[in-house]
């Protein structure tokens, strides 16, 4: 056969020409397929969820009940700010491109003024 028209439509060929295996014309005829409600038992639920109380309890709700829950949350205050004490650091320089360097010694400190390097 030769190639069926794009305007016109064919139920039997395709746009390629080709020959449909199930065209519009001949449809199949399936049965229809029957849906049944699943009804589950009311029972059932209760006795799945008292099965995993049992097993799996509940930490916070037993620290609830003693009256303890609140021990366990910690201490929420700030800390402090972390300060160097020791004395072998003088302070700190800009030596390039803004590269802090620790200054140990006062030779260190004109070293790196004059932009000494090793």
């Amino acid at each position: 056969m030769g190639m069926t028209s794009f305007y016109m439509g064919s139920l039997r060929y395709g746009p390629t020409g080709k020959k449909r295996k199930n065209h519009a014309a001949n449809r199949i005829k399936k049965q229809p397929v029957e849906f049944k409600k699943h009804i589950a038992k009311p029972n059932q639920l209760q006795q799945l969820r008292e099965q995993q109380s049992k097993q799996y309890k509940s930490l916070m709700e037993e620290y609830m009940a003693n009256g303890n829950w609140h021990e366990l949350s910690g201490d929420c205050t700030k800390k402090e700010n972390p300060v160097y004490t020791g004395t072998l650091i003088k302070g700190i320089a800009t030596m390039h491109k803004s590269n802090a360097v620790p200054v140990i010694s006062k030779e260190e400190a004109t070293d790196i003024s004059r932009m000494r390097r090793g």
